[in-house]
């Protein structure tokens, strides 16, 4: 896909979703997010099997304020409001995460319910918001989405 429609894409707001992306196209995605004015944010969820240290992990990379309480709703507000980071649109590129989807699934998919809820919050105000994977997980369909 050239650079110019892969921009497009990631500015097509009613298309982001969560995605699985190899990470041989992450540097493509990643000058395309930039380009468009997206806040690209990179997560190591670090192999581990506990949603408890996910959580913490997702607040580290994306720099949540102070109050963020390390639980799903905390999860959904921060997600919700990066009024300390305002942009065009949101991107996070996951990895590790093969053990939370292995060992944990009810976890990740609760994981992946908030993302999703957050991905329709920013829709509503027309940012699109990308939620990028390494792993190849049942359910995550592959980037780039076709319509």
């Amino acid at each position: 896909m050239s650079q110019n429609k892969l921009l497009k894409l990631l500015e097509d707001t009613p298309q982001a979703g969560i995605f699985h992306l190899p990470r041989r196209s992450q540097a493509a995605v990643r000058a395309a997010a930039e380009s468009a004015g997206c806040a690209c944010f990179d997560v190591s969820f670090a192999e581990s099997d506990r949603i408890d240290i996910v959580l913490s992990r997702v607040g580290y990379a994306l720099d949540f304020p102070e109050w963020y309480g390390q639980n799903f709703d905390a999860l959904k507000d921060c997600l919700t409001d990066f009024s300390w980071c305002e942009a065009a649109g949101y991107v996070l590129f996951i990895s590790g995460a093969e053990s939370l989807d292995a060992e944990n699934p009810a976890a990740f998919k609760a994981l992946n319910d908030v993302f999703a809820a957050a991905i329709a919050e920013w829709r509503v105000h027309d940012l699109p918001m990308w939620v990028f994977y390494e792993l190849r997980a049942d359910g995550l369909a592959v980037f780039p989405p076709t319509a």
